[in-house]
């Protein structure tokens, strides 16, 4: 008489390997296969764009004219000629990025510089020192950053023109000090908070003031954190438009690459090809300068999350 212990499964029969799938190995096959099929997904949509732009920028206008939708330029038509033609002066025929560029720069590096010399020893003065409201002061910093920048504009740029200022490079520095300083204090104080207090109360024993302090153990342990937000502060300076727009609009000997581009998005007579030319120009330098540092970027932003 056969029972049911005698009766056996083709996946526990004799001879055969018992099957060793579970919910959990599905659940992380699957998961892998999703987390590929993602990351494929937002490089198709976050590397396109840019492929197409630089595509256009090089195609010739006549085969553009013809054929706007082809996606891989014939190695034949392929020309560097609006490159050049942004780049040169306009005395020369060309829209003057070269000038752009260096103008752009040194706005951006000097808000870099004007920025951390003051967003430093304030950062580490609300970390370290106690003084009477402390902690209102390092929640207005955060909402002074909130506070929308557009509710600015019409005030500084009537306050500007009665000095008699407007069209100066050293205004635009001004204004972008102003709007990067409070959320450069907040990040480096966080990142200031995590650093042991005991080191420096070591340092103290040895002599140390609090000047000495900061230069010979703070500062060089918030390397990271300086860094990252150098170069946060600098991408905002350099894609800046509204105000670049206000004060400088009149003098294009001191327009910014932004401007600049916004000048040749607004003008009928400039090709395609040129403006894509001029768009990756303006893009370029920021994505070689954030994926050459995007780990210390990266370390810099989220080291003050946690103690």
């Amino acid at each position: 008489m056969t029972t049911l212990n005698d009766v056996r499964s083709p996946s526990t029969a004799p001879g055969r390997r018992p099957r060793t799938w579970s919910r959990d190995t599905a659940e992380t096959k699957t998961l892998r296969v999703l987390r590929w099929a993602v990351v494929a997904v937002l490089l198709l949509v976050t590397v396109f764009p840019f492929y197409y732009m630089v595509t256009l920028s090089v195609r010739d206008i006549g085969s553009l004219i013809a054929d706007p939708a082809r996606v891989w330029p014939n190695l034949s038509e392929i020309s560097f000629d609006t490159y050049r033609n942004v780049l040169a002066s306009v005395a020369d025929g060309g829209q003057g990025f070269a000038g752009f560029i260096l103008t752009s720069g040194l706005v951006a590096l000097g808000t870099v510089v004007l920025t951390l010399l003051i967003a430093v020893p304030g950062a580490y003065a609300v970390s370290r020192l106690q003084f009477f409201g402390r902690r209102q002061i390092s929640a207005l910093f955060l909402a002074v950053y909130l506070f929308p920048s557009i509710l600015l504009a019409v005030p500084l740029f009537v306050f500007f023109t009665r000095l008699g200022l407007r069209g100066a490079i050293g205004v635009l520095l001004v204004v972008y000090v102003s709007q990067t300083i409070a959320v450069s204090i907040f990040m480096l104080r966080n990142y200031f908070q995590t650093i042991p207090e005991s080191l420096e109360e070591a340092a103290a024993l040895d002599g140390l003031g609090r000047f000495g302090i900061m230069w010979r153990i703070s500062l060089p342990l918030a390397g990271p954190a300086i860094m990252s937000n150098a170069l946060f502060v600098f991408m905002i300076a350099w894609n800046e438009f509204l105000f670049a727009l206000l004060f400088l609009v009149e003098e294009r000997d001191n327009w910014t690459v932004s401007l600049g581009l916004a000048q040749l998005s607004g003008s009928l007579e400039v090709p395609t090809t040129i403006l894509m030319a001029g768009s990756v120009i303006l893009t370029l330098p920021i994505i070689l300068l954030f994926f050459g540092s995007e780990r210390l970027l990266a370390e810099g932003l989220t080291a003050g999350s946690e103690k």
